[in-house]
């Protein structure tokens, strides 16, 4: 790690006092620890942790979280390309506990790349309800949108605009609302060593100024009764406890709500603020107290009736055409053991997507991804999307093509682009597994599956 800037040293030092400064300073000397989440949309935390040859140990504010050994490398295994987990830094998997979405909800992740807190979200909503994921810088979202596909989630509606042009669409509209604010980053100064480089209090003042900017878009978006979450990923006052008393005295309506206690968390620091009370509701996680990096998280509840439905207003008609439809449904019925539950199918250009019902307008909005990508149509064919494979069991599929992970040949060979053998004749879609779980697409002739594993997906495999 670069050496640390003598300024923050010393700002460190007048928010914690001289013991834990030293505390802290300790940390920093001590590697990163390493987590994953378990994808409970695919298979549960006792499952996984009976599957994986990792050494895993749970996180305790986490029930689907596990620290890893530095001796794993659970990116290289297959069962990160089926998306059974997704490696995220321990303390962050907080933050989205702290949310608590529930099934049926609207959803909101504002600041939503790279997409491990979506992707919790996701899970925790358990295909019910709708999540809007949205990021302003156009290379991330592309990031955002493969975690999505690669965890299978079929709710999910994935933009890429500023939060001021999404206000202008969505008043009032969700049940509840991350905003993992951009920061500069103080508490991730261990796993990140370029946010070292790039702080400085100029930097500080400036993210100070984004986060403000943010809030003030996502606020009007929160219907009566719901909840946001604010949370960064950086230790000083400017950017947390600061920022909530701005929220507490521009939003008269919203409340701030106790986070949760756990016995590795900490009260905030008050100090500089005019909510004095706000330092017990907030929530500090240290990497000198606990096994994790550094996070701020703060819960706000926007006063009004919980119950009071969020404006209904729904996405303009486009209804398949009598030719797109009937090769549709002959896909489903040569490909699929029954129909997918039906939502609502519209196209775009060549592309077949499922939309929730009551999906705003989104005409002059930026949009990666208006729901879950079913696939194209080509000519006389309608050819299936690698989002939809993800999406799918086994179970839902008439062709599954079986690859074991012990097998690292097979595996391998099908991570690469190449065809792979089954184990008896069939003609048609054949949904590639590994242990049951889906890695993508093969169209078989006879015992030979052609690949259809997407190029930017495909990689090199020695050993996991």
């Amino acid at each position: 790690m670069p050496e640390l800037p003598n300024a923050y040293k010393e700002q460190m030092r007048t928010l914690l006092g001289e013991a834990d400064y030293r505390a802290l300073m300790r940390a920093y000397t001590k590697s990163p620890v390493r987590g994953l989440r378990t994808n409970t949309l695919k298979v549960s935390p006792s499952e996984l942790k009976e599957m994986v040859p990792f050494h895993l140990k749970p996180v305790e504010w986490c029930p689907a979280g596990f620290y890893y050994s530095s001796k794993d490398s659970p990116g290289k295994h297959p069962y990160h390309d089926a998306g059974l987990y997704y490696i995220q830094e321990p303390s962050a998997m907080a933050v989205v506990e702290q949310l608590d979405p529930q099934p049926g909800e609207r959803v909101l992740d504002l600041c939503a790349a790279p997409g491990g807190k979506s992707t919790q979200i996701a899970a925790k909503m358990g295909g019910q309800g709708w999540l809007i994921s949205n990021e302003i810088h156009s290379q991330r979202v592309n990031v955002l949108t493969e975690n999505l596909e690669r965890c299978g989630v079929c709710n999910a509606t994935v933009l890429n605009e500023s939060p001021q042009r999404l206000a202008s669409r969505f008043t009032a509209f969700f049940d509840r609302i991350l905003v993992d604010a951009p920061c500069s980053g103080e508490g991730m100064f261990r796993k990140n060593p370029d946010a070292v480089n790039e702080w400085s209090h100029q930097h500080v003042l400036g993210c100070t100024r984004r986060q403000r900017e943010i809030l003030d878009a996502a606020i009007p978006m929160l219907r009566p009764g719901g909840r946001l979450v604010y949370s960064t990923c950086t230790f000083n006052t400017r950017e947390n406890e600061e920022i909530v008393d701005y929220l507490l005295h521009t939003f008269p309506d919203l409340t701030l709500q106790k986070a949760q206690n756990h016995r590795h968390f900490t009260p905030g620091i008050a100090r500089e603020t005019r909510a004095r009370t706000l330092n017990e509701h907030v929530a500090r996680l240290w990497p000198h107290q606990l096994e994790g990096e550094g996070h701020f998280i703060a819960v706000f509840k926007k006063q009004g009736d919980a119950d009071s439905p969020a404006k209904e207003t729904g996405y303009p008609k486009a209804a398949l055409s009598a030719d797109l439809l009937e090769k549709w449904r002959t896909f489903e019925r040569d490909t699929l053991t029954a129909p997918l539950p039906e939502k609502r199918r519209i196209v775009f250009g060549s592309h077949l997507y499922d939309i929730p019902p009551d999906l705003p307008d989104l005409r002059g909005i930026r949009v990666k991804r208006p729901g879950l990508y079913l696939g194209e149509f080509k000519k006389n064919r309608f050819e299936p999307s690698h989002a939809l494979a993800m999406a799918l069991t086994k179970q839902n599929a008439r062709l599954v093509t079986f690859l074991s992970s012990k097998r690292i040949g097979d595996v391998a060979a099908y991570l690469r682009g190449e065809t792979v053998t089954a184990k008896s004749s069939q003609k048609g879609w054949t949904l590639v597994t590994v242990d049951g779980f889906p890695l993508g697409w093969g169209k078989q002739v006879g015992t030979v599956v052609k690949n259809h594993l997407p190029k930017r997906l495909r990689r090199h495999v020695d050993s996991y």
